[in-house]
């Protein structure tokens, strides 16, 4: 059974992630979806509603993962493979997942122009990852700075997303070039800290 105000997101978000919200019209969204002008009013004030609920779904999923990631830190010192898993987990649930992966690109466009999503960029693309990472290297290592050790660890990963995941449509081959860069990242890394897996 069709569900046309999941539709409606769907295909605003797919146009958003590419255009930015401002440069699609509830008109480009309509021929996306197949149906009229007025369906998309009846299930939303307008683009900025849809706008807004694509950002509360994501920041739900965000904030699920991270309790879950940190549910894990709170059970006790996290050996290095399960930290290995854990990030298996942010990268196949927030970066490499197709909404997911979508609502950051649009973020990303957005984030120069529209407050709420500058404010949704930076707190789930840096200050949540690196705040469950300096707690993740804290418990890990015992040492006073992971912090900074969090910084260190999240700035290749960063660069991965935004050259493999970030500037286009996913793609099979994008998703295996990350996972190859990411995951020599993370191994080396741990090894570098004496907590090679």
């Amino acid at each position: 059974m069709p569900n046309t105000h999941d539709d409606i997101l769907d295909a605003a978000l797919e146009l958003f992630a590419v255009r930015g919200s401002e440069a699609v019209s509830i008109r480009d969204i309509c021929e996306r979806v197949g149906i009229r002008e007025s369906s998309v009013y009846y299930h939303f004030p307008g683009k900025r509603a849809i706008t807004v609920e694509i950002y509360s779904r994501f920041e739900r999923g965000c904030t699920e993962l991270m309790d879950g990631l940190e549910s894990t830190l709170e059970r006790g010192r996290p050996e290095p493979r399960a930290f290995l898993g854990l990030c298996a987990r942010y990268f196949d649930r927030c970066l490499m997942d197709v909404f997911s992966n979508r609502v950051l690109r649009l973020l990303s466009i957005e984030q120069h122009s529209d407050e709420l999503a500058r404010s949704l960029y930076r707190r789930w693309v840096f200050d949540e990852p690196l705040a469950w990472q300096t707690r993740a290297f804290a418990a890990l290592t015992g040492r006073a700075d992971a912090g900074r050790l969090a910084v260190s660890f999240y700035a290749p990963v960063f660069l991965f997303a935004q050259r493999w995941l970030l500037c286009g449509p996913l793609s099979p081959g994008d998703k295996a070039a990350f996972r190859a860069d990411a995951y020599r990242h993370v191994r080396r890394f741990l090894t570098e800290l004496g907590l090679g897996v």
